[in-house]
């Protein structure tokens, strides 16, 4: 018998969601967004932005203090986690220690009374789908990080979800098992077609996994985009500086972001007036080098940093204390709101 994954991916569209824990501030402050069916949306902030909230309001698992959560034009604010038609995949994978892969997966079903044969059956189906099914009799313990994450994608998608949620999935791996899965949930998530929503602090990781970014700080969204909108067009001096590889700089009580990489240092013809600046890091990273710089503009003293290509940076190397001309062609300033 084959087991249907999905009837198909779910929009998701959050109406003035709110969480109060009763603090100064809202963890989540009254947040519009709709997430399009089959997306791949990652939510990306620093700790305590509210996107782990979010996601928890999503899925069942947090009250929501007020607004609404509609899960393909339904309503769902008000039903438990089990009816809403998501599924989690949670930081620390939540496998029970002492079922084997095979139970882990088959666990729901039987909680739902499904016969045992019949839910076992679901159950291989689903490690051999995600290539576990020669390891379908180990226990938790005895399979690596990787594998644990392949059994608890087989057990949140044996629930026939219309959306993913994954709370932190890769933070727990070691970077090399970390871009591995990255490509692993980039595959599922073309293979399967659901909604696939994301919580990480990882600018890279959001970067490489999204269709869509909503960028969070303090209970709100500064931005949503694609990761090429959000990267070379931030919404606010926040985005900019979190997104990293960029400078912000004053020009006379306006701000532009500036790309570390479209900073120039002493240039014959500068296109706008340069600004003056020390040396204060010097970092090799391979392919490039990455300067460390001291600069003061219209706000005050600005620590800011410039991505040479390694072949330029031999031809004018520079040392630690040296005063250098930062300048930039001006299309490729982003003018950054008040």
């Amino acid at each position: 018998m084959q087991t249907n994954v999905s009837t198909g991916p779910a929009s998701i569209e959050l109406v003035a969601l709110t969480k109060d824990f009763g603090g100064a501030n809202p963890a989540v402050d009254a947040i519009d967004l709709r997430i399009a069916g089959g997306s791949y949306c990652c939510l990306l902030g620093p700790s305590g932005c509210g996107k782990s909230t979010t996601l928890r309001m999503i899925a069942g698992h947090e009250s929501v203090t007020a607004g609404d959560v509609l899960l393909a034009g339904r309503n769902v604010t008000q039903l438990p986690a089990a009816a809403r038609g998501t599924a989690m995949m949670f930081q620390s994978f939540a496998l029970f220690p002492h079922l084997s892969a095979l139970e882990n997966v088959a666990f729901s079903l039987k909680m739902k009374g499904m016969a045992k044969p019949e839910r076992l059956e679901q159950a291989r189906q689903l490690l051999d789908r995600v290539a576990m099914g020669h390891l379908a009799e180990r226990k938790p313990d005895e399979l690596s990080g990787g594998q644990q994450q392949r059994v608890a994608l087989a057990r949140a998608l044996i629930t026939q979800p219309k959306a993913l949620l994954l709370d932190e999935p890769l933070s727990a791996l070691d970077p090399f098992l970390r871009g591995q899965m990255r490509a692993e949930l980039r595959h599922w998530h073309q293979e399967l077609g659901l909604t696939f929503i994301h919580v990480t602090h990882s600018q890279e990781e959001a970067m490489a996994l999204a269709d869509v970014m909503v960028v969070m700080n303090q209970g709100r969204i500064e931005q949503v985009g694609s990761p090429r909108e959000v990267y070379n067009r931030p919404a606010s001096e926040f985005v900019a500086r979190f997104m990293g590889g960029h400078n912000v700089i004053d020009i006379g009580g306006a701000k532009v972001a500036v790309r570390n990489d479209h900073l120039r240092l002493d240039e014959a013809q500068p296109q706008v007036a340069p600004l003056a600046a020390r040396v204060t890091d010097i970092e090799y990273q391979g392919s490039y080098v990455m300067l460390g710089l001291s600069a003061r503009d219209a706000a005050g003293e600005q620590q800011l940093a410039a991505m040479l290509p390694e072949s330029d940076y031999a031809q004018r190397p520079n040392a630690l204390g040296d005063t250098v001309q930062l300048s930039w062609v001006p299309e490729r300033a982003h003018p950054l709101p008040a």
